[in-house]
């Protein structure tokens, strides 16, 4: 990108394909794994364990049970809407509203790409 321009920006960043959108996806760590790990940010991955820093569910903690490239959100367990007939749908977070308080290190990629 060489445009300083917001309205370019958006639009490259809402046009991006989707291998450079996984970029977008990268949140903060907590202070115990920046320790661990020696690095300030992580992908955010299906199952990790993260905490809302930022709206009207500041505080709360839970799973990530999905995470959308397409929408550059993700969900997590326990931050719900309720429609107005009653249903509950995930309420979707951008991954720069939120701290990744412990890491899903099943896949074995991920964990060497972490690890110092």
């Amino acid at each position: 990108m060489v445009s300083k321009q917001p309205r370019k920006q958006r639009k490259a960043r809402y046009n991006a394909p989707l291998h450079q959108r996984q970029k977008y996806m990268g949140s903060r760590l907590s202070d115990e794994l920046t320790k661990e790990y020696g690095t300030r940010t992580a992908a955010v991955v299906k199952g990790d364990t993260v905490k809302v820093m930022r709206g009207d569910f500041k505080g709360k903690e839970g799973k990530v049970q999905s995470v959308s490239l397409k929408d550059g959100t993700i969900a997590v367990d326990g931050v719900i809407s309720t429609k107005v007939d009653g249903t509950e749908v995930a309420r979707p977070i951008y991954p720069s509203n939120i701290m990744i308080m412990k890491l899903e290190m099943k896949d074995p990629r991920r964990a060497s790409s972490i690890k110092k």
